[in-house]
C-alpha cells in the first residue's frame, strides 16, 4: 500500500519479566527472543511494513546494539522483510530502565522525527491490519475536519492541508482484552474509562475499527487502581468528570498494547514535563484527563506547546507532515456537508446578548478580541473486541505469554496447505521445515505443533502442541506436550517435558521429567531430574534484592489537592 507519511518508533526493552532468557541483553535483548520460531522483533516490523511504513527506527540501549545489528543483518527471517531496513538508534543516555516518556526526551529521538509518528513495543503481537488503524485515525483525527475540529465553539483558523489548524491533531491508542480463551494467569492489566464520541453524519462501513473507537478519558494500571482503593476504601470519581463526560464506560479487564498514533507536537509536550517517565501513565493518562479536569492542561504547559509549534510553522510556512499554502475551510467545499452550520454573527449581532438579557454589552468591551478557549485535542481509545474470530493483539512480556502466543501460532495453517492468500500474516511456509529429519516411528501433531529448519526427531518419540526451534535434537522415547523449545536444545532419551520452555542450547538429561519448567541459553539439566514450576539458571553476581513493580502516583480521578499535577 502507499506510504502513509509516518514514522515508525519500536522500543526495544530489557525484558526483566523474561529474565530466564534475557539475563544477559547484551548478547541475547528481548527482542531477539524467538516467538514461534522468528525473532520477536519481527512481528513489529512486519506490522509496520505491512502498513506501509517503512521509516522505522528500533531504539535500544547502547549494551544490545551489536546484538540487534548482527540478527538484522544475519537471521534469515529479517533479512526476509522487505527494504530499506530498519535503522538502530542507541542514545548514550538510554539504559535499561529508562522510562518509555523519558525515552522521547532524548535529543537523538527528537532529532529523528520529522512528523506524526507511531510508538509500540518489541514485544507486541500484532494481527489487526495496520492500514485500518491509520485509516481510522486519519478520518477521526488526522484529516481534513478532523474530530478535534468539529466543535463549533472552537475560535480558532480552520483546518489547512496539513490537518494542524483546527484545535490541533489528538491521538490514538489500543487496548485489548485479556480474559478469553487465551487467558493467561497473572497477566497484566489496565483500567481504562472511556466516553462514547458524538455519532457520525455518515456512519462508517461494515467492518470499520471506528465502531470500536471511543474518547479516552483515564486510564492507568490495576496496581494503581488498587493502591488508591485500599487507601480511600472506594474509588472516588471527580465532578469534572460526570459534567463533562455523562455516560462513561470502565474497564478492567483490558491491557495497554503500548500502540500509540501521536501528532508531532507531542514531542514538545514530553520535552516541557521533564516528570513525565511513563508514556502509558504519565503521557497518555494525564493527556487523557487534561481534557476535562479544570487547569490540568495549563500545568502541562500544553498552551504554550501549541504557540510554539504554530510558531515554527508560520516560519516554515508548512507543517512536517504536508504543505500548508493557505488556510481552507473544506466544509465550504463540499456540496454534501457544511462545516459550519451555525451562521457567524455579525459585528452589529456581537454588541448585545441573547434577548432575554436586559444589560447589553458596554461599548468598551470588544468580542471579537475575546482570548479563545483553549481547546484539548483528544487522546482516543481502539478497544480490541474480544470475540473469538476477532485478530490477535497480545503483548509477550512473560514465559507464560510466550507459551500461550507460541503455541496459538503453531496453530496456524502454514502456506503449503492454504495457500497465502488464505492464510494468517504469521503463517509459517511449512509446519515441518525439514520432514527428512523425522523418524518413521515418531508421533508429531503436525495441526498444532511447529517444527524448525534441521530439527532431528529419532525413533519412539511423541511431541504434542510444541514448537521445536532449528537444530534442535530430540533423543529417542522423548515426550514433549506444550513445549517451546528454542535453536539448538538437545533433549535426552526417555524424557517427559509438558509446558516447558527452554533455551537456546539447552540440554535436559536422559529420563527427566519436567514439568512447566524454565531452562536458561545454555544450560544443562542432569539426567533423572524431576523438576515442577522451577527455573533452571545460573546466577553469576546477581543482586537477588530487586524491589517490586513501583506503585502508582496518588488519586487522580476525584479527590486530592486540585492544584497538584496528578499521576
Amino acid at each position: 500500500m502507499p506510504a502513509p507519511g509516518f514514522q515508525a518508533l519500536i522500543l526495544c526493552g530489557p525484558g526483566v519479566s523474561l529474565n530466564t532468557f534475557t539475563s544477559n541483553p547484551e548478547e541475547f535483548p528481548k527482542a531477539l527472543i524467538p516467538i514461534a520460531n522468528r525473532p520477536m522483533i519481527w512481528y513489529s516490523l512486519d506490522w509496520c511494513y505491512r502498513m506501509g511504513i517503512t521509516n522505522i527506527h528500533l531504539i535500544t540501549p547502547p549494551s544490545s546494539t551489536k546484538a540487534i545489528e548482527a540478527a538484522l543483518s544475519q537471521n534469515p527471517h529479517l533479512t526476509s522483510l522487505p527494504a530499506p531496513s530498519a535503522d538502530i538508534l542507541a542514545p548514550e543516555g538510554l539504559t535499561q530502565t529508562s522510562g518509555t516518556a523519558a525515552i522521547l526526551r532524548l535529543q537523538e529521538v527528537q532529532a529523528v522525527i520529522s512528523g506524526d509518528f507511531l510508538v509500540l513495543p518489541c514485544d507486541i503481537i500484532c494481527e489487526l491490519a495496520g492500514e485500518s488503524l491509520l485509516e481510522a485515525w486519519m478520518i477521526q483525527q488526522g484529516g481534513l475536519g478532523g474530530a478535534s475540529l468539529g466543535s463549533h465553539n472552537y475560535r480558532g483558523p480552520r483546518m489547512g492541508i496539513g490537518g494542524e489548524k483546527g484545535g490541533r491533531r489528538g491521538g490514538l491508542g489500543v487496548w485489548f482484552e485479556t480474559k478469553g480463551e487465551e487467558n493467561v494467569k497473572g497477566e497484566e492489566t489496565d483500567f481504562v474509562i472511556t466516553a462514547p464520541l458524538e455519532a457520525p453524519i455518515v456512519p462508517p462501513p461494515e467492518g470499520s475499527l471506528r465502531s470500536n473507537i471511543s474518547r479516552l478519558v483515564y486510564s492507568t494500571t490495576t496496581d494503581t487502581l488498587r493502591d488508591i482503593t485500599e487507601e480511600k476504601k472506594t474509588f472516588p470519581i471527580r465532578h469534572g468528570l460526570i459534567r463533562k463526560h455523562g455516560r462513561i464506560r470502565m474497564l478492567t479487564t483490558y491491557r495497554d498494547a503500548h500502540i500509540y498514533l501521536f501528532p508531532h507536537w507531542v514531542l514538545e509536550m514530553v520535552r516541557k514535563n521533564d516528570t513525565m517517565d511513563s508514556i502509558s501513565e504519565d503521557l497518555v493518562g494525564w493527556w487523557a484527563k487534561a481534557g476535562w479536569q479544570d487547569g490540568l492542561a495549563v500545568k502541562l504547559g500544553l498552551q504554550q506547546v501549541f504557540e510554539d509549534v504554530e510558531d515554527r510553522e508560520g516560519e516554515h510556512g508548512s507543517h512536517h507532515s504536508g504543505l500548508l499554502e493557505e488556510e481552507m475551510d473544506i466544509g465550504s467545499l463540499s456540496t454534501t456537508w457544511t462545516s459550519d452550520l451555525i451562521p457567524k454573527p455579525t459585528k452589529e449581532q456581537k454588541s448585545a446578548f441573547a434577548s432575554r438579557v436586559s444589560t447589553p454589552v458596554p461599548p468598551s468591551v470588544d468580542l471579537s478580541t475575546e482570548s479563545p478557549k483553549l481547546v484539548i485535542p483528544p487522546i482516543l481509545a481502539y478497544i480490541h473486541p474480544s470475540t473469538p474470530s476477532a485478530p490477535l493483539i497480545r503483548r509477550v512480556d512473560t514465559a507464560a505469554i510466550l507459551l500461550s502466543v507460541s503455541l496459538r501460532l503453531a496453530k496456524l495453517d502454514s502456506i503449503e496447505e492454504a495457500g497465502r492468500p488464505a492464510c494468517s500474516p504469521f503463517a509459517h511456509a511449512h509446519k515441518i521445515a525439514y520432514p527428512g529429519g523425522v523418524a518413521q516411528r515418531s508421533t508429531i501433531t503436525k495441526a498444532d505443533c511447529l517444527l524448525a529448519e534441521n530439527v532431528t526427531v529419532e525413533e519412539k518419540s511423541v511431541i504434542k502442541e510444541s514448537v521445536i526451534g532449528a537444530n534442535c535434537h530430540i533423543k529417542s522415547g522423548a515426550r514433549l506436550t506444550r513445549c517451546v523449545l528454542m535453536d539448538g536444545v538437545v533433549v535426552g532419551e526417555r524424557c517427559q517435558l509438558t509446558g516447558c520452555i527452554l533455551g537456546k542450547r539447552a540440554q535436559v538429561g536422559r529420563e527427566s521429567v519436567l514439568k512447566d519448567c524454565e531452562v536458561q541459553d545454555g544450560n544443562v539439566v542432569a539426567d533423572e531430574t524431576d523438576a515442577k514450576g522451577e527455573k533452571f539458571m545460573v546466577f553469576e553476581g546477581l543482586d537477588e534484592d530487586v524491589d517490586g513493580p513501583l506503585s502508582g502516583v496518588g488519586d487522580d480521578v476525584a479527590g486530592g489537592d486540585e492544584d497538584a499535577l496528578e499521576a
